[in-house]
């Protein structure tokens, strides 16, 4: 009997010793996966400004731009040289811009190692022009899209997008901002003098790993790629200092996974006048806005006098159980930008109470609904197939897409060619950052948006439009479905091998 309680004891013991182990492991996991640089970060770089491209205009009108995708390498910290990938430089790309109306057209040169593809992430174009995973560009080879810009004003941008290493193409650098201006957006009173008081400000994570990148996935983190700081337009703990009353942010969240809260260290409120597709018909008055992977949102911002202010994302507030909370970054706070008013400012407008026009549907005219759930292994039950077409839409059309959330982590959802209207966010009036012209939306988990959309083609049977999750590991595992869009009557057809442009 004593030798049985002796080895009741040693196990009993055993057991807990491995119970404390675990617990301790987990503590140490839990700990470990909480990031901030709130109220420490030392802003001693001056913000980057990406160049506006540069462009010629041929005889029958088109705008010509030229990107080169290339390697090269960045010293984002002194004496540390971290490989990197840019658009006609190291790191990042030019911003491009055009006017509606417009007829444009980008000699996409490829001079890395390995294939792959730029998109022209919110534009309205013809699907072989997209620059989805059926329009790969060789290494050493030129792919030349062309179409006419047909949308409103828009803070637009375009990376790659090939299928199963999006995400690595995107975190090593390969991203830029294309914006569009129209008739309207010209005569409104907003800051519009770009690197002056009309500022880019692309946001991405990131970790080093002595002078490389790190690209590695957190043990726990099932939405990706988490940084544990941040930089814009590839500046890292950035200030800018600014002579204007008021200052435009045209905020794009590049990252591959992260989900900010953007907002100001002062709590101070301004004002929304866009979202991805395009201007706001009025202003909303905000403290915070929330932009999920892919998403873009402009705000101005008032300033005085000798002040300075830091941008900065708070911690998330989506509903998130216990665990998607820390371990998909739903803790951590950033530092982001800091804005450093001159002693003297020059005197900016009013913002305008009538902004845009959006063009988005409203749904009443929908010929028919679809459903999609989003899983961590697929949409609608199916992970991506390129040889497969998912949904055939009728050209001049408008449906509405009910898209729900039934895993139990946070993902977005992203349609290529269209912007969509937000109806409902579980079945109640979206709030007024989410009343605009959207190309992209944040479905955190258990929740259910209903969307218009229109698609104005052109109809092509044999290429597909991508919808997919735009948390990029998402993406590349086959969380991603193909439309392609048809003359009434008609069905799809054969999606065309997805080939590699070898040279135009």
């Amino acid at each position: 009997m004593s030798r049985l309680k002796r080895v009741l004891i040693v196990l009993g013991s055993s057991a807990a010793v491995f119970a404390a182990a675990v617990g301790g492991l987990f503590l140490w996991l839990y700990t470990d996966a909480k990031a901030s640089t709130a109220g420490s970060t030392e802003f001693t770089n001056e913000l980057a400004i990406p160049p506006l491209a540069k462009s010629v205009v041929r005889a029958d009108g088109t705008r010509v731009f030229d990107l080169t995708m290339r390697a090269g390498e960045k010293e984002f910290r002194p004496g540390k040289r971290t490989p990197t990938w840019g658009f006609d430089g190291d790191h990042l790309g030019p911003t491009l811009r055009a006017e509606r109306g417009e007829k444009v057209a980008v000699r996409v040169a490829n001079r890395l190692d390995e294939a792959s593809t730029v998109h022209w992430h919110g534009m309205h174009l013809p699907a072989r022009m997209d620059g989805g995973p059926h329009q790969m560009v060789a290494p050493g080879a030129t792919w030349t899209p062309n179409w006419t810009v047909d949308q409103p004003a828009a803070t637009l941008w375009y990376h790659p997008h090939p299928h199963g290493a999006t995400e690595k193409h995107v975190q090593r650098g390969l991203a830029g901002m294309f914006l569009l201006d129209d008739a309207r957006s010209k005569t409104l009173a907003l800051p519009s003098r770009y690197g002056v008081d009309d500022l880019p400000v692309v946001v991405q994570d990131v970790k080093f790993d002595g002078a490389a990148f790190d690209h590695g996935h957190g043990l726990m983190a099932s939405v990706g790629f988490l940084g544990d700081r941040t930089m814009v337009n590839g500046t890292l703990a950035p200030y800018r200092e600014t002579a204007d009353e008021r200052v435009r942010l045209r905020l794009l969240n590049a990252s591959t996974a992260r989900v900010y809260t953007f907002g100001f260290d002062d709590d101070r409120r301004f004002a929304l006048v866009g979202t991805d597709g395009g201007l706001l018909g009025k202003p909303a008055e905000l403290n915070r806005t929330r932009l999920s992977p892919g998403e873009r949102a402009e705000i101005v911002v008032t300033m005085r006098p000798g002040e300075r202010t830091v941008l900065r994302s708070y911690p998330l507030d989506a509903g998130l159980d216990f665990w998607n909370q820390r371990f998909s970054g739903g803790d951590d706070s950033f530092d982001v930008l800091q804005l450093r008013a001159a002693k003297t400012l020059r005197p900016s407008p009013e913002v305008p109470a009538r902004l845009g026009l959006p063009e988005v549907p409203d749904g009443e005219d929908a010929v028919r609904g679809r459903h999609f759930d989003l899983r961590r292994s697929g949409i609608n039950g199916r992970p991506m197939a390129m040889d497969r077409i998912d949904e055939t839409v009728t050209r001049g059309t408008t449906e509405t897409w009910t898209v729900r959330n039934v895993d139990g982590m946070p993902h977005n959802f992203h349609v290529h060619d269209v912007q969509f209207r937000i109806l409902e966010v579980n079945g109640e009036q979206p709030p007024p950052a989410l009343r605009g012209a959207k190309d992209t939306v944040f479905v955190p988990s258990g929740t259910t948006v209903r969307l218009a959309m229109r698609f104005d083609g052109p109809a092509d049977p044999d290429t597909p439009y991508m919808y997919h999750c735009h948390l990029l590991s998402h993406e590349d595992d086959g969380m991603m479905g193909q439309f392609v869009v048809v003359e009434k009557g008609r069905g799809a057809g054969k999606v065309r091998t997805p080939g590699v442009h070898a040279g135009h």
